[in-house]
């Protein structure tokens, strides 16, 4: 039995020595030391020695037994110290290699547009109002002084909801002024842009979806000198300091008297060019002084107070200040078109 002990410690020995892997390792500690393995089986059959062989045996036993543990971590750190430097340097990272560049988009030409008109307006005092994009008809038509038979109540024009006539798309963000001289007293001073809904075929310069913004001041003693002062600061923040702008005779029916305004291109400085078709100026935007009518409607004393009231397409702004030529490139989503913003 001494002698089968010491060919197992040799053997066991030699075997580690030649393992190249932790599973080879594992698979030779499990062959002798496990439950059925040779050490094991020879501590079984010690039963069979005399009282005098058995404590001398045993001792040797667990000497083997120690040695080859003691062999089998060493070979184990061996390995998984090698097997980890194998990993590091497969994984070796080269730190002077430059990174992956990640592509980051940017806001849409109109999302600009709108941020940039707000931002000039904020400046100047003004407070953002939101509302409804489904209306009733009193706030998108008769609160605004637009009678039942006027044509932009047609449904040729106009998205109703429901057969009655009563609820529809906005067509324009001005109910927004109404509902807020229905709730705050004056001095009032907002603006107010959104998504308009118009029955139109879509073309290059149409579309049955568009943005509008709309702006209301009332106060005491406000004046149409008012409107083309604030009107005049705007189309500078957003043409440039050198823009002017002319006032032109119009027809509204929530505003009298009532006004479109002109800004002097910023292409050509008003020589004339292609963005202005040779005019030399670019329509920005609708005005007038609130029909009293309006603002008696709304709850507020016409005899007390005065206001003007504007309103722009955003897409109109868009297209003018980026030269863009089809209102359905602002829509389509075409990464090539929006990657010049």
């Amino acid at each position: 039995m001494k002698e089968k002990l010491s060919q197992i410690k040799e053997m066991a020995i030699k075997r580690l020595a030649d393992a190249n892997n932790l599973k080879t390792l594992d698979d030779l500690r499990v062959e002798i030391l496990g439950k059925k393995g040779e050490l094991t089986q020879i501590l079984k059959g010690m039963g069979s020695l005399s009282k005098e062989e058995r404590p001398i045996i045993g001792q040797l036993a667990n000497e083997v037994r120690t040695e080859i543990e003691t062999k089998l971590e060493e070979a184990k750190a061996h390995l998984t110290a090698k097997a980890q430097e194998a990993k590091l340097k497969a994984e070796t990272i080269d730190v002077t290699m430059p990174g992956k560049v990640t592509e980051l988009g940017h806001k849409h030409p109109m999302t600009q547009v709108i941020d940039e008109i707000k931002n000039i307006f904020i400046g100047m005092g003004y407070e953002i109002a939101e509302g409804p994009e489904v209306e009733t008809a009193y706030y998108n038509f008769e609160a605004l002084n637009i009678p039942k038979d006027h044509p932009a109540r047609d449904e040729q024009d106009t998205f109703y909801i429901n057969g009655k006539g009563d609820l529809l798309l906005r067509t324009q963000t001005s109910p927004m002024q109404v509902r807020v001289m229905e709730n705050k007293k004056p001095p009032i001073r907002i603006i107010a842009p959104g998504r308009v809904y118009r029955a139109d075929e879509v073309d290059a310069t149409h579309s049955p979806i568009f943005h509008q913004l709309e702006g209301l001041v009332i106060d005491k003693g406000i004046t149409m000198g008012d409107l083309k002062g604030a009107l005049a600061e705007f189309a500078k923040g957003l043409f440039g300091e050198d823009t002017k702008v002319r006032f032109r005779p119009h027809h509204f029916p929530f505003t009298e008297p009532s006004a479109e305004m002109d800004a002097s291109c910023f292409a050509c400085g008003g020589k004339g060019c292609r963005v202005c078709k040779d005019s030399g100026w670019i329509e920005v935007l609708g005005c007038g002084m609130v029909h009293p009518k309006v603002l008696e409607m709304s709850g507020i004393d016409p005899k007390v107070y005065s206001g003007f009231a504007f309103g722009m397409g955003l897409e109109r702004v868009a297209m003018q200040k980026y030269a863009i030529s089809d209102l359905r490139l602002l829509f389509e989503n075409d990464a090539k078109f929006l990657k010049q913003f």
